[in-house]
């Protein structure tokens, strides 16, 4: 019997109850996510030889929940998931919170009870991934989104900010045409991936289209991802020559109009030759965007803003379209 999404969006629902008060709802997620995965992992190959994720003595859920009630709980509970990270090259992936943060989680009592009740959500029979899967496609993924959907706007931030939403990638995934990939040789990139969530469903797009599995490649400038350093400036993945790697596949959806595009380069001396149709705008980073993620693509879909306000904008939008850097363009509403 499949695990009930219902069941499982009402255990993220009160985890992130457990949690109001302390941080940022959109930091939720760096709490929730983690258990859910140990939780997961811990089900699913706890004890298995050759498992995709090795959990290792001292470094699964049944440990966490052994630790309820204990005064120590925050601190152990980070050694958990240390030895899990340790054991499976995931340092710096999953070891990111701290569970033992009194700024957030409380002090003394507040902690352990706060700690002991998250546990004890996960613990529920209905959660049991051991012999079950949820219904339809990718647990964790489907937990994400729903965090995003919920709590991303509660902080006053754009959930777009953090991810795209589910059907916004499947939309740009057939519009790039994916289905239509020949070899497990063809490469899909995004040059502003954040948590990845667009660059995952375009690989499953191809995937459940074709039976073949692309390489992905993704690069992401905010802090709270693993895939760090800014695609304008310092773009990380390259040919043996020396010019920015091509990909068969380029899927964006960058920030939009961001003002600060050009700090830490020259454009007007840019080492890959990405702006030759003109150098955009100073404080409008639309273009920039546009022009780098398809200097390396056959193929691209990315998102933007339609707003050709200034004669500036509208005279670079003429030279995309003459340099066949843009095709065509869709509304969403």
């Amino acid at each position: 019997m499949a695990i009930k999404k219902s069941e499982l969006y009402s255990s993220l629902w009160k985890s992130c109850d457990e949690l109001r008060g302390g941080m940022d709802a959109s930091q939720y997620k760096d709490y929730v996510l983690i258990l859910l995965f140990i939780k997961y992992v811990s089900d699913k190959y706890a004890g298995q030889p050759d498992a995709l994720i090795e959990v290792p003595e001292g470094g699964s859920f049944a440990d966490m929940i052994a630790l309820k009630g204990d005064k120590e709980i925050g601190d152990k509970i980070n050694k958990i998931i240390g030895r899990l990270a340790e054991a499976n090259e995931l340092k710096g992936v999953i070891d990111v919170a701290d569970f033992n943060d009194a700024d957030r989680l409380g002090k003394g009592k507040e902690m352990v009870d706060r700690l002991s009740n998250l546990v004890a959500i996960f613990e529920t029979p209905g959660l049991d991934f051991s012999r079950n899967r949820a219904e339809g496609d990718d647990i964790l993924g489907d937990a994400y989104e729903y965090l995003m959907r919920h709590f991303a706007t509660e902080s006053g931030k754009s959930k777009g900010q953090f991810y795209t939403p589910a059907e916004v990638s499947r939309i740009m995934s057939k519009v790039i045409g994916i289905s239509n990939a020949k070899s497990n040789a063809e490469t899909i990139y995004d040059p502003t991936c954040g948590s990845g969530s667009l660059l995952l469903k375009a690989h499953d797009e191809a995937k459940g289209s074709t039976h073949l599995d692309l390489a992905i490649y993704g690069q992401e400038m905010d802090n709270a991802t693993a895939a760090q350093d800014n695609t304008l400036s310092t773009p990380h993945f390259k040919e043996s020559t020396g010019g920015i790697k091509r990909h068969d596949y380029v899927v964006a959806n960058p920030p939009f109009s961001t003002k600060a595009w050009s700090n830490g380069f020259n454009p007007a001396e840019d080492d890959y030759k990405r702006f030759s149709f003109g150098i955009p705008p100073v404080k409008n980073g639309d273009y920039p965007l546009i022009s780098a993620s398809s200097f390396p693509a056959t193929s691209m879909v990315i998102s933007m803003p339609f707003k050709l306000g200034s004669t500036r904008d509208k005279a670079l939008s003429t030279a995309c379209l003459t340099l066949n850097r843009i095709f065509s363009l869709s509304g969403l509403k």
